[in-house]
């Protein structure tokens, strides 16, 4: 009878939450909550909150009207090991949801515990009807089409294969049956000694971007500003000599702003060239999208300081305010040269994906007074990540249209189906898919399927048929 005695005794004491063992039961507590307390721009509609506890839990009740909710409904509630899981319906914008869970739910609590969170507002979209720098007749009229369709449609492209050609364009339509209805051809060759004369590249040339436009192709131009590797490198007519890497170019991002030095003279030099072809079109009636010193922050807003996070161009090797000036200074002298016939489009990295790591890079955004667009390049983002980054970057610019700059896959795989993305909520204004040799039928970074699928949507605009 002893014996039996001192075991029963043994026996509750390995349990703390026994009460006949003569211990006072552990009180559960809370360590995290999802949505985190003060979160902001959650999306409406179904929720789902998990709350963290310090020990395993149990619910004395699975009642709904048990836990308090303002600014919502109470689905259904579960435990699973140290989780509360509630699944709560938040249905209008703008809502601070403020839940109570009260004491004793969760067993061996004695206080109630509570928090809140704001459901996202649509921002007050106010899209400006006038261009920063673009006069010309065509360049109004083109922005007046993106401005029709905004919200609406959204308009396809496709990248040249790095060159001065339609190349990819042709593919797309040999798949598909329908061109895309702008190709974006890229100046990064334009430093090539010898043009005309090199026997590969000529951007004096401007008949293949008048070819496109002639057909009714909108034109987009970009331009990956390629530096030389040193002050004394020698670049040759293969293209050789070169780089965009700020680690493999002892080009200073910030020399290129001052009087006397090689980096001033190149950064010069070099818009004089582009800006000649610019006026070249601009006296052909054609007007274009401009999109410069694309993903200026790279990693450079990485919230831990890794040695990671950096500019992966040399346009942003320097710091924001310096990639800043880099973007007016060209905003200007182009103007000074009489160009008047762009649309131009900053690429922002918003977050990269991952706000928890990142800043968000607005101190990179040159000033709505230099920006017509705002651009995000994507690469294997699903569905309801396209829509993230669109919302966010709409809030973000309400005065600007928000474009797919890049679009393509990744190591995560495909990127979100356009359509989806579209009906998801992504309103993006374009998209602009990039090539890559040897990839399916189009050697760009999007599938067959994905191609067919995008142009046969009825949300994306291509080129007329009769082209």
């Amino acid at each position: 009878m002893f014996a039996a005695a001192v075991l029963a005794v043994g026996c509750g004491g390995d349990d703390p939450n026994d009460v006949g063992g003569g211990n006072q039961p552990t009180v559960p507590n809370v360590v995290s909550v999802t949505p985190a307390n003060g979160a902001k721009d959650i999306a409406v509609g179904d929720v789902t909150i998990d709350v963290k506890y310090d020990q395993n839990i149990t619910l004395t009740s699975t009642d709904v009207a048990k836990v308090q909710i303002a600014g919502g409904t109470v689905k259904s509630l579960k435990s699973s090991a140290r989780t509360l899981t509630i699944k709560a319906n938040c249905p209008d914008e703008g809502t601070t949801v403020a839940i109570t869970i009260p004491a004793g739910l969760v067993k061996n609590t004695t206080a109630a515990y509570s928090f809140s969170f704001t459901t996202y507002k649509t921002p007050a979209v106010n899209i400006t009807k006038t261009l920063v720098a673009g006069q010309t007749q065509q360049v109004k009229d083109l922005y007046d089409y993106f401005l029709g369709l905004y919200g609406k449609k959204v308009i396809s492209s496709v990248m040249a294969d790095v060159n001065w050609n339609t190349k990819i364009a042709d593919k797309v339509k040999a798949l598909t049956g329908k061109y895309p209805a702008m190709n974006c051809f890229d100046f990064i060759h334009i430093y090539v000694p010898n043009q005309g004369s090199n026997g590969w590249i000529n951007y004096n040339d401007i008949t293949p971007v008048k070819n496109w436009a002639d057909k009714g192709g909108i034109v987009q131009l970009m331009w990956h500003f390629n530096v030389p590797t040193s002050e004394n490198t020698e670049v040759k007519m293969d293209g050789s000599g070169v780089t965009c890497d700020p680690t493999k170019t002892t080009f200073n991002a910030s020399n290129a702003l001052k009087e006397g030095t090689w980096e001033n003279k190149w950064f010069y030099q070099e818009m004089d060239k582009v800006a000649a072809v610019l006026l070249k079109l601009q006296d052909a009636g054609i007007a274009a999208t401009w999109r410069p010193f694309h993903e200026g922050a790279g990693n450079a807003t990485l919230k831990s300081g890794a040695s990671w996070g950096k500019a992966w161009f040399w346009w942003g090797a320097e710091g924001s305010a310096n990639y800043k000036k880099l973007w007016i200074a060209m905003f200007d002298y182009f103007k000074q040269k009489g160009v008047k016939n762009l649309i131009w489009i900053w690429t922002s990295q918003n977050f990269n994906g991952d706000a928890t790591q990142y800043n968000q890079d607005n101190d990179w955004y040159p000033g709505d007074q230099y920006v017509d667009m705002v651009a995000r390049d994507l690469y294997g983002y699903s569905v309801e990540k396209n829509k993230q980054e669109f919302t966010e970057l709409q809030a973000a610019y309400p005065t600007k249209m928000i474009v797919l700059g890049e679009c393509g896959k990744s190591e995560n795989g495909e990127q979100g189906n356009i359509g989806n993305c579209w009906t998801a909520g992504a309103k993006w204004g374009h998209f602009m898919v990039w090539y890559q040799g040897k990839q399916g039928s189009t050697d760009t970074m999007c599938s067959d399927a994905w191609w067919k699928s995008a142009m046969s949507d009825s949300n994306v605009v291509t080129l007329p048929t009769n082209h």
